[in-house]
């Protein structure tokens, strides 16, 4: 999947991932892509509410080797 930028979250806790595609977001143009490589399992629920409560499209939540990817399209 093409995307526009990348954040490396892995070794990160809980809320942090969050916080850092946050942040990475808002520096973000609306209909552009983040992809998120995430290591804290707590992060696929976390992404999928993120994504309801600000707007943002989930395009995508994967798991491969213990790490999670996600694809979130700025609103």
């Amino acid at each position: 999947m093409n995307f526009d930028k990348y954040l490396d979250a892995r070794g990160l806790n809980c809320p942090l991932p969050i916080l850092r595609a946050k942040k990475a977001l808002n520096d973000m143009t609306s209909g552009q892509v983040l992809h998120i490589i995430s290591t804290d399992p707590g992060s696929v629920k976390d992404f999928a509410a993120f994504a309801k409560q600000t707007g943002n499209e989930l395009l995508s939540s994967s798991e491969n080797n213990k790490e999670f990817e996600f694809y979130l399209k700025r609103k």
